[in-house]
Parts: C-alpha cells; structure tokens; sequence
C-alpha cells in the first residue's frame, strides 16, 4: 500500500509499505478516506521534532483521521465492515494509574498515532487501531466531520477545563484549527463577548464570522490597548492557542485579577517566563491543556445536533498524491489557509 513519509526536514515522500493486518482481536482495519492536517505535523515536518519526541526517518505523521471499516478482529461487537468511523488516535494502556483515574491522555503507556516512538501516523491507504479507538459517524456526519472531531473535541475539552464561562469575555489568542475550535465550544456556553487575535487576516475575517465581537492582528495593531479600549477591567478568561510567548505576555497583561489563562498552544521553543509581579498579584490562574480525554463522542454529537458547525473550517483541500503540497501550504500559512483535508 502507499504511505507519505516524512524522510528529513521539509521533505517528504510517497513510498510502497506493507498493509496491515487485523492481529488482535480487538483490531479494527481501516481503509482511510480523510485527514486533516494538524500543526503539530507541521512541527515534525520543519522541525523534526516537538520538545524530545524527535522524528527517525523515514516516519509517517497525521493523527486527524476517518475512514471505512473493511475488517475487524474476532471480540470487535460495537462496530462492523463497511461503518464510516472517526478515530481517536489515542491507544492508552487502560491499566496504569493515569488511565484507572479517568486520564487516558496521560498514559503512562501512550500510543498516539504520527508520534515519534510510539505509533505510526495515518496519512496511508489502512491503517489498524483498537476498536475503543474507534466511533462510528451515523446520520448527516462525513468524513470531514469525523477527521475535525480530533481538534473540536481538544476545544471542547479546553472550554470544560476552563470552569463556568456564563457571562464571561474571553479572548483567543492565536485562530488556527484549535483556536477556531476552542471559539466553537465556547459559543456553545452562553459566553459574553469573545476577543480574536492572530497573525493571518482571513483567519481573522472567519473569526468574525463565526461571532467575535472585535479581532486583531498583532503584527499590525497593539492588542492590548485595542481590547482595553472595549474591556477596561480587563478578560476573564484568555485561551492562548498559538505557543508563541507574545500572545502568552499579552493575555497576562488583559487578564482581570482572577482570571485565567488556558495555555492549549504548543511552542517550539522550551521555557514560559511570566512577569512574576503581575501573575501574583492579580492571582491569576493558570491551566495547561494536554489534547483532550473523553471527549470525542460529545464533539460528534454536538457536530450531529447543529449545537457546532463546522462550514467556516475546512479551506483547502489536496488529494493524497499532494500531501506534501497540502503541508508546504500550512507550513508557510499561505492563501489564508485554516484547516488543509488530505483526500484518499
């Protein structure tokens, strides 16, 4: 079968590998139909690495994934050939003391599909995960919804994480997929006014349309005194969504004694620094956001009500054969992109 492989920074190419086979019996094979192209693929992709998961070439990544089943192990009841599933890519342990406190993110024992050292990605013609892995999308769901419910459901779990956000304003900084999804999930709790920031204007454009009240680009505009002059008391709530140290320093700054900030981004670089006076001060929380756990069935099911919709999200779209074109593309942030889907 065909594979796109990482084989060394910025490249990439599509060679032949074996097809996998249903082994367990709790194996579920998948012929993949869809996939989204997330940042941190982007990360191994022109860095080779996130933090001390590094990349061994040849390796494949993507984890944003649906398909249709076309064979399952002997114990496999909930699902059958010829389902359209959306699959967590997530394979915990289920026995270790994270997975027996319900935090199945934390694993001691992770796999994650397209992780270095733990498990091949799926941007290949099958792929074989766990059936606990796998969720079946019934009604009106698609194969995009079933890729998107992976970086929805992060929102989704981000905005749980956050507490009772009735009533509050809240900033996202950084509206990429996953700040895109955290404004999706948020909406869904009676929220006031929500505040956008980020660095590419038709990010920006999709932003105010999908409700938020005033947007922003930092690299043309001062942020902090433009939501001040709407905000004199300061945000609530702040979801810093881009891993980059200025939006951290900038939600810190907007943040009212009390809030809290929500840090879901992933830098490329290693240490935060935080101005001490201020953060102890003005009591400010922080909360730190590892993918999501438990969350994907409410994502498709709030995907399957209309409580979220995703039409604003998807922008390009790339057959199998241009992957690497679909990664150049998100890699340089170029023609306004927000989400990349990989067709198979």
């Amino acid at each position: 079968m065909k594979a796109m492989m990482l084989t060394g920074i910025k490249q990439m190419e599509m060679r032949d590998i074996t097809e996998p086979a249903v082994v367990n019996s709790n194996d579920v094979k998948i012929k993949m139909k869809a996939l989204g192209i997330c940042g941190s693929d982007i990360h191994y992709y022109t860095q080779g690495q996130i933090g001390s998961q590094k990349v061994q070439y040849p390796f494949c990544v993507g984890h944003e994934g649906a398909g249709v089943v076309v064979e399952v192990g002997k114990t496999v009841t909930m699902i059958k050939p010829g389902d359209k599933i959306a699959i967590d890519p997530a394979m915990p342990c289920y026995k270790c003391d994270q997975c027996l406190s319900g935090r199945h993110h934390t694993c001691r024992k992770l796999r994650f599909l397209g992780c270095p050292g733990q498990a091949e990605g799926c941007l290949m013609e099958y792929i074989v995960m766990p059936e606990k892995s796998c969720f079946l999308l019934t009604g009106k769901l698609t194969f995009d919804h079933g890729s998107i419910s992976e970086p929805l459901a992060i929102g989704v779990y981000a905005v749980k994480k956050s507490g009772n956000m009735k009533g509050m304003n809240i900033g996202i900084f950084g509206y990429g997929p996953i700040g895109m999804s955290v404004m999706l999930a948020a909406k869904t709790q009676v929220v006031d006014n929500i505040y956008v920031t980020d660095i590419i204007d038709e990010r920006l454009a999709i932003a105010r349309k999908e409700g938020a009240v005033l947007t922003g680009n930092p690299l043309n505009e001062n942020i902090v005194s433009k939501i001040r002059d709407k905000e004199s008391l300061g945000l609530d709530l702040v979801f810093e969504c881009c891993g980059k140290q200025e939006a951290f320093d900038q939600a810190i700054e907007l943040l009212k004694p009390g809030g809290k900030l929500i840090v879901v981004g992933i830098p490329e670089f290693d240490h935060w620094s935080m101005n001490v006076e201020t953060t102890r001060r003005r009591e400010i929380s922080l909360q730190f956001i590892r993918r999501q756990v438990d969350c994907v069935e409410e994502t498709l099911e709030m995907m399957k009500n209309g409580s979220i919709t995703i039409e604003n999200m998807v922008t390009h779209r790339f057959p199998f054969e241009r992957t690497k074109e679909a990664f150049d593309l998100v890699a340089g942030y170029r023609d306004g992109v927000m989400k990349a889907m990989i067709d198979f």
